[in-house]
């Protein structure tokens, strides 16, 4: 998989918004992040939040554009944004 980090803030900001899809084998891995949105947004994603050592909390399937709130849990501090299966 390809996976790209969303590193600096503008780049956190932005995410997939602009986007118009994802490949299935591609995937935004955004860190210190346990809520994401999907306004502006042109195609459902599947998130997958992890914890501090990388265990999975939380998958969240085919979150459809413009859901104003999607949340991980506490214990979320990435999560990986993919195309919905």
């Amino acid at each position: 998989m390809r996976i790209t980090e969303a590193k600096t803030f503008f780049q956190r900001a932005r995410g997939l918004i602009g986007r118009k899809s994802l490949a299935e084998d591609e995937g935004l891995l955004i860190p210190h992040c346990n809520c994401i949105h999907t306004l502006f947004m042109r195609f459902p994603i599947d998130a997958t939040f992890f914890d501090r050592k990388g265990a999975i909390v939380k998958v969240v399937k085919g979150i459809k554009p413009w859901r104003l709130f999607v949340w991980g849990g506490w214990r979320a501090c990435k999560v990986l944004e993919t195309a919905s299966r």
